[in-house]
């Protein structure tokens, strides 16, 4: 190893002693129980249901109340589950139905009971990890009661003081409050977002700042976060449709009230050209109230920036022949007289079409007010400081797959041929499948993000690629029906084909082949997948391949509930094991505050281990190793190797 990084090093580590207590340190905790690693996937910006799972931890909080409170009844178990969940509130509504004395009371109950499941919560972890984790204020108090000994009675008076004294001071409501959070945050070490933070619900920007400050997170790329990435990077066409879903999904708010991008330009070229048409209407929920003004005005921007991305698009498809999208130029295939298009020949009317700055001739160009709105949008876009941040973020935590703990992360899928073979894509002249082309789309991503000036690059294009194309493993699907779904009644055009992956994943061997192509050992490892909405209403197994594969989007959209019949999956993997984890419908957070109801179910066991996965067997623990190499040689180059020049014996060191 250099010797001048061992210099370095040296000076953070002054001492024999520091070196030989921090080597002792990593060793011990690479035998401790590996943590928990929480799955989430396609919350589509469903904050609150997002929130709750995150604050319940799947369950793992009142798994733990109910191991150590063994003799509860399920309202204490739920009562005091939802304390840790919304302490704030909860303390409220107690204080509401208490007398001061009686408070007081449940107070230093509550506390002694909090201390007792932190306490609980905290034994796989060192002193040190759980320290970081305690709310800063309260860290010495804590530590106190946290590691007191009921073998003796000397402190007994001690420690029953230092709780009345918290409550007479008033700092009780506080000291709870910071042991929930400390209690959610000990039950889950480390969060994977198995892609889709973006699209369709109303509070992306909320997730994202929860992310931002959760103590572990990744996140895997889904195929509406590469649309909001390489809009920020460049891509008018993403940008196009991301406003469009947004307007589709009355969602527009994100994108002119969170972010600050003026959509006034986009409303002036919308009234000047469009109409009420019922296709392009909003999806509304039933919370939503919407004026008819505000309806129409949403209708209006619907259809002007559907046929701006139309236009957009076409101009791709004809710069990038390699792309294979020649026959996705639908404008071209239009009759405009006859209001029909040729399409797998044959000939279909068009309903409620808007086709007002669409050139016959060209019917790929821009007018030049399109031109300007769509320039108008792309800097407003990239000068978000807000989006900024959080695009940023999804760059630098996020990956389009992952390996992690002998597990495949990825959100859509790998490109398979019927066969089952890795399907091959020519890039830039290369042949390429499975690992190698997705570490390619990877490339692409980040270099397109590193250069948000080239708006036109090969880069750029290849992100919209990503969102739309046959061979991407975000869409996963031979092509997308956007144009159809609009214009043409006949539902047969509305048809997307699935990737052979899609239904090859239910086979044992195939998963196995996969897990190969990713190095990772197919006996030991799962492939965890989001993107498609497993129908568990049609009896349809999110546990597939005799458990290789594991599919976690459940629904977390509201959009998909009714097709789904539940409200999403979660994963948990502790180191015995794997616990699939199904939710049902999130009503509100004062639902869980008055009636102590939950909204996980049914937990179904994906693989349980005859013996504790240590943190040795983690990507954690490979890079302890590492560190404790480094160390190693740090111990014998500053120091044992000093003490053998002294002692007269210059080359024992080669006996290490």
């Amino acid at each position: 190893m250099d010797t001048n990084y061992l210099d370095l090093l040296a000076e953070r580590y002054d001492r024999e002693e520091k070196v030989v207590t921090e080597l002792i340190n990593l060793e011990a905790i690479l035998n401790l129980p590996k943590g928990t690693e929480h799955f989430v996937s396609d919350l589509h910006g469903e904050y609150y249901a997002f929130q709750h799972v995150l604050r319940n931890g799947s369950g793992n909080v009142k798994q733990k109340i109910s191991d150590l409170f063994k003799n509860w009844t399920q309202e204490e178990t739920d009562a005091f589950a939802t304390l840790v969940y919304y302490p704030e509130e909860k303390l409220q509504l107690v204080r509401k139905t208490l007398h001061q004395d009686s408070f007081n009371t449940w107070l230093k109950t509550t506390i002694e009971r909090m201390i007792k499941l932190t306490a609980f919560a905290s034994t796989k972890y060192t002193r040190s990890k759980v320290r970081k984790a305690l709310p800063e204020h309260f860290v010495y108090i804590i530590e106190e009661l946290l590691y007191k000994t009921d073998e003796f009675s000397n402190k007994k008076e001690y420690y029953s003081k230092i709780i009345n004294r918290i409550i007479s001071l008033g700092q009780a409501n506080k000291l709870i409050i910071g042991l929930a959070y400390t209690i959610q945050r000990l039950v889950v070490d480390h969060l994977h977002v198995v892609g889709d933070i973006y699209d369709r619900g109303p509070y992306p920007d909320r997730i994202m700042d929860t992310l931002m400050s959760y103590h572990s997170a990744d996140i895997q790329w889904g195929n509406h976060d590469v649309l909001w990435m390489g809009a920020y990077a460049g891509s008018k066409v993403c940008l196009a449709n991301l406003i469009r879903i947004c307007a589709r999904y009355n969602n527009l708010d994100i994108i002119e009230d969170v972010y600050g991008i003026n959509l006034i330009p986009l409303l002036n070229l919308a009234d000047k050209y469009y109409h009420d048409r019922q296709s392009f209407r909003p999806k509304v929920v039933r919370e939503d109230r919407l004026s008819e003004e505000e309806r129409l005005q949403i209708t209006k921007i619907h259809q002007a920036i559907a046929i701006i991305q139309f236009k957009l698009e076409m101009q791709i498809m004809k710069r990038r022949p390699e792309f294979h999208m020649e026959h996705r130029m639908l404008l071209e295939c239009v009759n405009f007289e006859k209001q029909t298009i040729d399409l797998n020949g044959k000939t279909y009317p068009l309903k409620e079409t808007c086709f007002a700055t669409i050139d016959r001739d060209d019917p790929g160009r821009l007018l030049d007010e399109e031109t300007q709105v769509i320039d108008k949008l792309l800097y407003s876009m990239q000068h978000s400081e807000k989006l900024a941040r959080h695009m940023n973020f999804l760059v630098n935590k996020g990956s389009l797959y992952l390996n992690y703990n002998g597990n495949l992360l990825i959100h859509g899928c790998i490109p398979l041929n019927e066969d089952g073979s890795m399907k091959q894509m020519t890039v830039q002249g290369k042949p390429l499948s499975g690992k190698q082309l997705l570490d390619a789309f990877e490339r692409f991503v980040r270099d397109s993000f590193a250069h948000p000036e080239e708006t036109d690059d090969f880069a750029t294009d290849m992100v919209w690629y990503l969102w739309t194309g046959e061979n991407s493993s975000l869409f996963g699907k031979k092509e997308m029906t956007t144009f159809e779904r609009y214009f043409i009644e006949d539902k047969e055009t509305h048809v997307e084909q699935k990737n052979p992956y899609y239904a090859l994943r239910e086979q044992e061997s195939i998963c196995r082949n996969i897990l190969r192509e990713f190095d990772l050992d197919p006996d030991e490892g799962h492939i965890i997948n989001g993107h498609t909405p497993v129908e568990e209403r049609n009896g349809e197994n999110p546990i597939k391949a005799n458990g290789k594969m594991i599919v976690i989007d459940g629904g977390f959209s509201k959009a998909y509930q009714p097709k789904t019949g539940i409200a999403g999956y979660t994963l948990l993997y502790n180191s015995y094991g794997m616990q699939l984890v199904a939710h049902q419908h999130f009503h509100s957070k004062e639902d869980v505050l008055m009636n102590g109801t939950d909204v996980f179910s049914v937990r179904r066991l994906v693989d349980r281990r005859l013996r504790r996965k240590k943190v040795r067997e983690t990507n954690v623990g490979r890079e302890l190793m590492k560190q404790i190499a480094v160390l190693d040689q740090l111990l014998f180059y500053k120091y044992q190797k000093k003490a053998c020049i002294q002692t007269d014996r210059p080359n024992e060191h080669f006996l290490v």
